[in-house]
């Protein structure tokens, strides 16, 4: 059984939550608490379950909303190179969404993502540099926009991360790691170029895992 904590403070607020899963056979059992939960005491506000079987399906169920989002997940071969194609509805949004990502090779990745019943299109290419350098051009078909980000590996299990929003110039930066020794951390910087604020809005992330 293994158990994470995850705590989240923003420069307007903080929040926590926490994840509960143990495996039961070919699945896995969930059950999260966001911080309404766990900082207010004794609730369901925030209490969500799920059953996962990695890489074929994950089904969610929202306690408080009564709601289930439902997401299956395939890979195909296309000439000879794997296609993964996640299919994902929530019931009570009435929302659908399929994601695509064709991998030519450990380098090249063109990736789709498409809200059905809408015109909201993001295509993306990612290219691997060198194996520690990657950089990722956006193109929303909806606003006819570019996005660019590029992220970048240091000390092994450091990653540093940039990214910039064309249609509305906010600009992001991003210093996360993921280490089974270390922790995980994520802070992030964000500052619109448009606005006449000079500070940018900080945050700051960490998770801790456990095993029982």
């Amino acid at each position: 059984m293994k158990a994470s904590l995850k705590g989240r403070y923003e420069t307007d607020k903080s929040s926590a939550a926490a994840t509960l899963a143990f495996n039961a056979g070919d699945v896995k059992l969930r059950a999260s608490l966001t911080d309404a939960t766990v900082v207010n005491g004794p609730s369901l506000s925030g209490l969500a379950l799920a059953v996962e079987k990695p890489g074929f399906f994950i089904v969610d169920y929202n306690v408080p909303k009564k709601d289930f989002r439902f997401q299956f997940m395939n890979t195909f071969k296309v000439a000879d190179k794997p296609l993964n194609l996640t299919y994902i509805h929530s019931r009570g949004e009435n929302r659908t969404i399929l994601d695509g990502n064709l991998v030519f090779d450990s380098a090249n990745k063109v990736s789709a993502n498409y809200m059905v019943g809408t015109g909201n299109c993001k295509l993306k290419y990612t290219y691997v540099h060198g194996g520690v350098t990657t950089f990722e051009p956006i193109y929303d078909l909806a606003k006819n926009s570019w996005d660019f980000a590029v992220s970048r590996k240091v000390y092994g299990d450091d990653v540093f991360r940039a990214s910039y929003q064309t249609t509305n110039k906010n600009l992001g930066l991003e210093w996360s790691r993921n280490s089974k020794l270390n922790g995980n951390f994520k802070i992030q910087a964000a500052l619109n170029l448009a606005e006449d604020r000079k500070l940018p809005k900080l945050s700051a992330e960490s998770t801790w895992n456990f095993e029982m």
